[in-house]
């Protein structure tokens, strides 16, 4: 048990602040996550009926990055009666969980505005035949 604390206790380091307050740190880089390396670690999350992944379909409708390394996304469904809606849900979460930084990560289904094919990516619409 004593091991563990003196583990801890050697991570962690104080920093003297400009204003002279001591502000306590981990040694590792803090990672600051951004909406961008969301948006890129859910183009790995697919619809399990359709071959384009969850970006491209227009199913990402809002993330937010909180300090510290908290995530919060606004996704929707193609049809509020898809089967795969918790299932795809899940893998978002556990993509953004994945990202250097992020210690919270909560992925909301919705349904206003619903969802149509114009909130697909143009590449999205090429490969699905809606060009």
């Amino acid at each position: 048990m004593q091991n563990k604390f003196l583990d801890f206790f050697s991570a962690i380091s104080y920093i003297l602040s400009e204003n002279g307050s001591a502000v306590l740190t981990t040694k590792e880089e803090i990672k600051v996550i951004t909406t961008e390396q969301v948006f890129e670690a859910l183009k790995d999350c697919y619809d399990p009926e359709i071959p384009v992944n969850l970006v491209d379909l227009g199913l990402i409708y809002d993330v937010q990055v909180s300090e510290p390394g908290k995530v919060a996304v606004k996704m929707t469904l193609t049809t509020q009666g898809c089967c795969m809606g918790d299932h795809m849900a899940q893998d978002a979460q556990s993509k953004i969980l994945a990202l250097p930084g992020v210690t919270e990560a909560a992925v909301e289904l919705v349904w206003d505005p619903p969802w149509d094919p114009s909130r697909m990516s143009q590449e999205a619409k090429k490969q699905l035949g809606f060009e």
